[in-house]
């Protein structure tokens, strides 16, 4: 996931598809994916954009914008990678600090500095030598609580990653395979950075004795196993700890009809791990100057603006506007774990052959 992975599954399970619909033109347009007059980008499955803004960009630069979704995270990436030297489209979004080594060591990307670069938060920025990628947003993978239990059950929710161990929460918490899934490494990685590489196995032991429920992706975490989740709900969930975003209550607020005054669900802020996504030229693009003009829209502030109510991350542009719901329901994180991009790419790949060594086996 990347991040914007659960937008989308989200809104599934609320029954309103149409609100998250990606944008953009589905038999490319101008004359075709390769000419002068389409811009192609490839992503993840949950890209979403509201159509007047594809619509102005594509006035304002002449281009017709195709989208190609490939899958989550991870496999967009491979598959991207695996095409680089005849790639898909000319722009990649989607690829998120969790992975972002794997992308830049395999040279899926060349250099392009954006216009309105210097507008992007600098916690955000990597790569800033050769500028093979732009950050595009920012989220926080969170444990997610269901209040509703915890009420029922006078139990206060966890807060930390070590009360996730405690006998009161034995048998509660669901994660993703962080094999397969964006927030499920991300968990794994914040559990890396909390423990250090001498604790996190420990961590992980006593978690796995405490009841922790492993599923393939988020979508089954959130939709089908989550008891505080509206589609976990309809499915009969029964897990009222589930591993998601900090943006996920808002989610439920704001798709929710009639909408609540409070969220349904909550986020426990010790448990947070910072993600960022980005953007990047395609090395070997057909269209680069199209690809250029796309990646200076994604950083411009239309565009930033109208992520947060159609993909639930935050924009990562100074000054970019974020529904009331998002400061409300569901604020960043003021303490999020991370780790350092040349840390993930050194220990990654071991850290999940361990990790599903000891969960899954």
């Amino acid at each position: 996931m990347s991040i914007t992975k659960k937008a989308s599954a989200l809104v599934v399970g609320l029954g309103l598809v149409g609100g998250l619909a990606a944008c953009g033109s589905s038999d490319g347009g101008g004359e075709g994916a390769g000419g002068s007059k389409t811009v192609t980008l490839v992503s993840h499955d949950s890209w979403a954009a509201s159509k007047n803004v594809i619509a102005d960009f594509e006035k304002s630069s002449g281009y017709k914008v195709k989208v190609l979704e490939d899958g989550d995270a991870g496999q967009a990436v491979n598959k991207a990678i695996l095409t680089k030297d005849n790639p898909q489209g000319d722009v990649f979004f989607g690829v998120d600090n969790t992975l972002l080594s794997r992308a830049l060591d395999n040279g899926l990307f060349q250099s392009y500095e954006p216009k309105g670069s210097d507008m992007i938060l600098p916690e955000y920025r990597a790569d800033q030598d050769k500028h093979r990628v732009t950050p595009i947003d920012t989220g926080d993978v969170c444990v997610n609580y269901d209040k509703a239990y915890f009420d029922k059950h006078g139990l206060t929710p966890p807060d930390s990653f070590d009360d996730l161990v405690k006998p009161e929460y034995k048998n509660l918490l669901v994660t993703e395979n962080a094999g397969s899934s964006s927030p499920g490494l991300g968990f794994l990685l914040g559990t890396a950075a909390h423990y250090g590489d001498a604790g996190w196995e420990g961590y992980w032991k006593k978690l796995k004795a405490n009841g922790v429920r492993v599923v393939d992706s988020w979508e089954q975490a959130y939709n089908e196993e989550f008891s505080g989740s509206s589609g976990g709900k309809k499915a009969g969930g029964d897990r009222p700890l589930v591993v998601s975003y900090a943006s996920s209550p808002p989610a439920e607020v704001i798709y929710a009809d009639p909408k609540p005054d409070t969220a349904p669900t909550g986020v426990a802020t010790g448990t947070c791990f910072r993600q960022v996504e980005y953007a990047g030229l395609l090395s070997n693009a057909k269209n680069p100057e199209g690809g250029k003009a796309l990646l200076d829209f994604l950083v411009g502030k239309e565009f930033q603006d109208d992520m947060p109510p159609n993909m639930f991350v935050y924009p990562v542009r100074k000054g970019a506007q974020v529904p009331p719901e998002f400061r409300k329901f569901g604020p960043q994180a003021e303490h999020p774990q991370t780790l350092a991009p040349e840390k993930i790419a050194d220990n990654r790949d071991q850290w999940v052959k361990s990790w599903t060594s000891l969960l899954l086996k």
